[in-house]
């Protein structure tokens, strides 16, 4: 019984576990249009901005190429927000987070 039990419960969660794992970042849908993979942009935020990413996406927003990987990294008890250009590499914004982040 216990099996059972078990064995329905990885045949629930396995889909959830895939849905989740497809859509890793917001604006996923965009990376095809990215030169640069997430992994690399984030390399370099974390280069420029030692700390622990919070939040990533990638999104269509002016300056640069007008793609951009965005993170958010909490270092030294502050959020900053990194901006890596999706084509070139090219960091675009590395500052701390205003009152009203987006």
């Amino acid at each position: 019984m216990k099996r059972l039990i078990v064995a329905v419960a990885l045949l629930v969660a396995a889909p959830v576990a895939v849905l989740a794992a497809a859509k890793p970042y917001t604006g996923h849908e965009l990376a095809k249009s990215a030169h640069l993979t997430l992994e690399r942009a984030q390399a370099i935020a974390l280069k420029v901005r030692p700390g622990k990413i919070t939040d990533k996406e990638l999104e269509k927003e002016a300056g640069g190429s007008g793609l951009r990987y965005s993170f958010d990294i909490v270092a030294d008890g502050k959020t900053y927000e990194v901006g890596v250009d999706a084509a070139n590499g090219k960091v675009l914004e590395n500052a701390a987070e205003g009152k009203n982040p987006d």
